[in-house]
């Protein structure tokens, strides 16, 4: 899907651990990463609305999960709370652990785009969180986030080697949401989870078709 653009983007809805999620209606992809990784300013970066997900630099802002509606209702880009942020009380950092772990395990996400920091070694918390991804099950792409804040030059490489020591295929998309770059790559990216995801479905449908 060559051609995939993000047209419109609109905010849907919140999710807390006593809240139902909305009515799944096809594609989900998901923002992970730590606290500050810049997943709020990712979606506005993709979306070219920088106030469609608040963005603070206090960490630790985002604790419900957002749904938000793309293309109207082609799909769903969801931010999810950002993970160790150590001044939250233990009982906060286990709720949205809690949170984030209900969402993963709920069988509705289609791909999880984690976010890890360029310029910094991934800690403890991002190696727990792609094994949870790897343990659930769910297709990935990693993206390493403030490539603006190192050398271009280094950009790629920094980006491979934080893959690597994450524990996964040593490659990610580097990304600003300074001067975007990366974020052709990640349209087309998202482009394609969208042409797979219609594929499959379609391969479904034929092969009920002929089991009818």
């Amino acid at each position: 899907m060559s051609d995939f653009r993000i047209k419109n983007a609109a905010f849907e809805t919140s999710v807390g651990l006593s809240s139902n999620y909305p009515e799944l209606n096809g594609v989900e992809i998901a923002m992970v990463g730590k606290s500050n990784v810049g997943k709020s300013s990712l979606i506005n970066s993709l979306c070219n609305n920088s106030k469609l997900a608040k963005t603070s630099a206090s960490p630790g802002k985002t604790r419900l999960i957002n749904f938000f509606k793309i293309n109207g209702g082609e799909f769903r880009l969801i931010d999810l709370p950002g993970y160790g942020f150590a001044k939250a009380p233990k009982s906060e950092q286990a709720s949205w652990g809690e949170l984030i772990e209900r969402y993963l395990s709920s069988g509705r996400l289609t791909h999880i785009f984690m976010l890890i920091d360029i310029r910094h070694e991934p800690t403890m918390e991002d190696k727990q969180m792609f094994k949870w991804i790897i343990y659930y099950g769910i297709p990935f792409t990693l993206i390493a986030t403030k490539s603006d804040k190192i050398s271009k030059s280094k950009r790629q490489q920094s980006a491979n080697l934080c893959a690597k020591q994450l524990g996964a295929p040593p490659f990610a998309i580097p990304y600003s949401s300074e001067n975007a770059e990366g974020k052709e790559a990640v349209i087309k990216r998202i482009g394609d989870i969208l042409e797979d995801y219609k594929n499959a479905e379609s391969e479904n449908q034929e092969n009920n078709n002929i089991d009818n």
